[in-house]
């Protein structure tokens, strides 16, 4: 009779703690598709993205059109002017890489600065109702992470101590 009671306490101890926790998931890409102010960052990305390419298309018509004018004279040209004409389009080259490293660079950069506020709001959004439906796990099922973990389950402490960190 004992053994039935202790056997039945420990059963209602280990329903209770796993009722206690409560999961969620959410396709945060699906999330973010749904947000208008996606569609407005993703048009200002383009735009821009756009002024950087016809910027490039000009270096590299100013490219094509001195190499053009340097093959088609390059008979009359001296050894001197060859040789500074070599240099200009080197550097029109060098030029055209640096852009387009630069460009790259940029586009990410007005991305980022685009589309930080809109993921501030859909994390904001997730940590509310994930506090306010009380869950302890809020998964993306998107990418496959945890977007929202309660603190009072992190056991970092505790596996620290184990390793004696």
């Amino acid at each position: 009779m004992r053994k039935i009671l202790i056997l039945s306490i420990t059963c209602l101890i280990t329903i209770s703690s796993y009722a206690q926790n409560k999961f969620g998931y959410i396709d945060s890409q699906e999330l973010l598709s749904l947000m208008p102010e996606r569609k407005t960052a993703e048009e200002e990305v383009q735009t821009f993205a756009k002024s950087l390419e016809s910027q490039l298309q000009a270096m590299t018509a100013e490219y094509q059109q001195s190499v053009q004018e340097y093959q088609s004279n390059e008979s009359t040209y001296t050894d001197l002017v060859k040789q500074d004409k070599v240099t200009e389009i080197t550097g029109l080259e060098q030029r055209i890489q640096s852009f387009q490293q630069n460009a790259q660079q940029a586009l990410q950069s007005k991305e980022q600065e685009l589309l930080e506020p809109i993921l501030e709001k859909a994390r904001t959004a997730i940590e509310d109702v994930a506090s306010e439906g009380d869950y302890t796990y809020i998964f993306d099922k998107s990418v496959g992470s945890i977007l929202f973990a309660k603190e009072s389950e992190n056991i970092l402490q505790k596996v620290k101590k184990k390793l004696n960190l």
